[in-house]
């Protein structure tokens, strides 16, 4: 059978995202799970931007308003987490999705390998097939 580039990039991509979700799912040691989970939050958290407004009296009482105003979404946030959790006591919710993602991906790269080794077989076997009746 021809082993080609292709064949070689399929195979080193599966090792490749199998060991990723390994890492990423904390099969092997849990703590590569929470580390995973903490890098994605870095990065979300590393993206922004800011804009700055030169300021006057207008924009100083709307800002001020603003702090109270966040101030007090974030304490009812406070509370309404603190209540589901003395609800949800012992219960995980959080997804995962980057385990889901890399899982997809893995069995998106295992059935092209199995259709491809598939198809080089046919073809083999067509070939064969050919030589011996002419």
């Amino acid at each position: 059978m021809n082993v080609t580039r292709y064949h070689k990039l399929l195979r080193v991509s599966v090792s490749v995202v199998a060991l990723l979700l390994v890492f990423d799912s904390g099969f092997i040691f849990p703590i590569t799970k929470q580390l995973s989970s903490n890098t994605l939050e870095y990065l979300g958290g590393a993206v922004g931007m800011s804009v700055a407004v030169p300021p006057n009296e207008l924009n100083v009482i709307t800002a001020e308003l603003s702090a109270r105003d966040r101030a007090l979404r974030e304490r009812e946030a406070a509370l309404a987490e603190r209540e589901i959790n003395t609800r949800n006591f012992g219960q995980e919710n959080e997804t995962d999705y980057s385990t889901y993602i890399l899982s997809t991906i893995l069995f998106m790269l295992m059935v092209l390998i199995v259709l491809n080794y598939a198809l080089d077989f046919v073809r083999a076997r067509k070939l064969t097939y050919e030589r011996t009746t002419a």
